[in-house]
């Protein structure tokens, strides 16, 4: 019979990259770093939304990203890790789907300014600058949800480890 002690539910080293809930670390940093990386290449315009998914994004990347070493280091092995490690993630699930809904809402808003853009007598550098910033938008809002998928799965996963343990 199984021990219940977190030491066998938790993997540290290399064992993290095989196991399924920490599998996800990897295509958490891609896709949250992603989305960091476009917003900030856009315009902050208006500044509250789209503050509020930097910080989402940069904070989740950052606490993954020590969360990850705490797991590879080995520190992971006392008996509150699966209890934080669930927490963690649906916290961070949470962050990243009100910080995808708004990125999407003024997304939305900035493609309905595009549309009036390109009927209008601007300079041609105008509209594809505004265009080129509402594509960035677009692939930051499917990398956001994205990365809301990966830390949905990685808190369920989590979650069901913490149950057992």
């Amino acid at each position: 019979m199984a021990s219940t002690t977190s030491g066998d539910f938790l993997p540290s080293g290399g064992r993290i990259f095989t196991s399924v809930p920490d599998v996800f670390f990897i295509p958490e940093f891609v896709f949250g770093g992603l989305v960091w990386i476009l917003v900030a290449s856009t315009r902050i315009d208006p500044d509250n939304p789209l503050g509020w998914v930097m910080f989402v994004s940069v904070f989740c990347f950052v606490v993954t990203t020590l969360w990850f070493f705490i797991f590879l280091c080995g520190a992971n092995q006392g008996s509150i890790w699966p209890s934080l490690d669930a927490g963690y993630h649906f916290v961070a699930v949470v962050f990243y789907l009100s910080a995808s809904v708004a990125l999407a809402y003024i997304t939305l808003l900035h493609g309905q300014i595009v549309n009036l853009l390109s009927g209008s007598t601007l300079t041609p550098f105008i509209i594809s600058d505004s265009l080129k910033i509402y594509r960035l938008e677009i692939a930051a809002v499917v990398m956001s949800y994205l990365a809301t998928l990966l830390y949905f799965l990685h808190a369920i996963f989590s979650a069901i480890r913490w149950k057992r343990s």
